[in-house]
């Protein structure tokens, strides 16, 4: 990030204050306010920081009106149709795209961590039954730092190093036995000679009595999954992540604060609201009068998985994930699932909807991968876990890239006080 030659000036009762402009390599300029407090004794206001830059990162870049998104500068879409997760965590760790030595050499680290310590079967059958499993997944992920003591060292490079393929590694074993946990079912241990998202498939849906041959198609779909959620630049879960290591907390505690995060509806649990309503359409009669519900301004019913807050356009990940979508409900069909027919329904009905089509209001990601995981066989309490499995990498790069700034400070963000000023204790018998 470098410094513009042309600065901002703020009057605040006829006093200037001349703040610096910054410019990074792409995106809007930035007014540094850094020195603003001590200079002029004031306080930004920007709820939700949706106007404030809170870091510099070289490694996710957004641009909602063009529908772009990039990994260190590589469109996502490139990315989703000719590389593969495991490739792109390379990328996002590293900065580059792995030569061919690169890529076996990260690809044999992340397979030999998959497994867990052994006690940690006993966190699990802590929990009810009944738990969520992202519930499961907050606690156990933050137990890991309980368990691998010799990573926890945030000022040693090697350490960061290790925690981080740990977490890359760990994270699918950990969901999948959440899942299996609620479903009552034995847990079933990682392969090594299986692929990253083979290996999370099988150890979802295989048992004892049998074990799980995966589809190439569907283990494609499920890596497409998670390449496409990867990372998305200083969203709610990756500040937050942010934030907890800012203090210098063990690199395990961040990645479950990002976990507790993500479980908020209004951020991870879109494409379970997508389902959810699919079901409460109910069947393709219904969709005309769902739609004419959407169009009408004095009814609360919103169509989730339509739009996007920061692509204003279109989503670069959709057309990825729909030919995916197509390629899944191709293979399993969807005949027998009224939800996923009532899905493809609607989704032909708004792209040719003159109302939608104006209002750009296009399937998303979140859509698309709804339909995706229904049709596989998961259940949408699994949905948000898949989603912390995809961003693990974008929380540990941001996590990496910000352990090692030389400007990093504890994250304190103000307030502006509208409570009480000074008054005294009064006792409790004059009250």
């Amino acid at each position: 990030m470098g410094e513009n030659k042309t600065t901002a000036r703020l009057t605040i009762d006829g006093k200037d204050y001349d703040l610096p402009v910054l410019a990074g390599t792409a995106g809007p300029n930035v007014i540094d306010i850094r020195k603003l407090y001590g200079q002029a004794g004031v306080f930004t206001y920007d709820p939700g920081f949706t106007s404030t830059a809170s870091c510099d990162s070289t490694i996710t870049y957004i641009d909602g009106e063009k529908g772009e998104l990039l990994h260190r500068g590589y469109p996502i879409d490139q990315l989703a149709e000719k590389s593969h997760f495991l490739e792109v965590c390379y990328l996002l760790l590293y900065g580059e795209l792995p030569t061919a030595a690169q890529l076996e050499d990260f690809e044999e680290r992340v397979t030999r961590h998959t497994m867990l310590h052994e006690q940690m079967m006993y966190l699990f059958r802590g929990y009810r039954r009944d738990a969520h499993p992202m519930a499961i997944m907050v606690g156990v992920v933050g137990a890991l730092s309980a368990f691998y003591h010799d990573s926890t060292d945030i000022s040693d490079p090697w350490q960061r190093e290790v925690a981080s393929i740990r977490m890359i590694a760990k994270m699918p074993t950990i969901a999948a036995m959440a899942f299996k946990y609620t479903l009552g079912q034995p847990f079933v241990y990682p392969r090594n000679d299986l692929d990253y998202a083979s290996n999370f498939m099988r150890m979802c849906f295989a048992v004892p009595a049998e074990d799980y041959e995966v589809n190439p198609i569907l283990s494609r779909a499920m890596d497409r999954i998670f390449t496409l959620h990867a990372d998305h630049e200083q969203n709610a879960s990756t500040s937050t992540v942010r934030l907890a290591s800012s203090s210098g907390a063990n690199p395990f505690a961040c990645i479950a604060a990002g976990i507790a995060c993500l479980w908020g509806p209004a951020h991870g649990g879109a494409n379970q609201a997508c389902l959810e309503m699919l079901r409460e359409i109910g069947s393709v009669e219904r969709i005309p009068e769902y739609i004419a519900r959407a169009k009408d301004k004095d009814d609360d019913f919103r169509l989730m998985g339509f739009g996007h807050r920061v692509y204003k356009n279109f989503d670069p990940r959709a057309k990825v994930m729909k030919q995916s979508a197509d390629e899944v409900l191709e293979l399993l069909g969807i005949e027998d699932n009224p939800t996923l027919q009532v899905a493809k329904a609607l989704e032909k009905a708004a792209l040719e909807d003159d109302y939608f089509v104006e209002k750009k209001l296009f399937p998303n990601v979140d859509f698309y991968s709804g339909i995706i995981l229904e049709a596989m066989g998961f259940p949408t309490s699994m949905f948000t876990p898949i989603f912390a499995v995809s961003r693990t990498i974008g929380w540990i790069s941001q996590w990496k890239e910000m352990i090692s700034d030389p400007q990093l400070k504890i994250g304190r963000p103000r307030q502006l006080y509208h409570g009480e000023t000074l008054r005294d204790y009064v006792d409790i018998e004059n009250r």
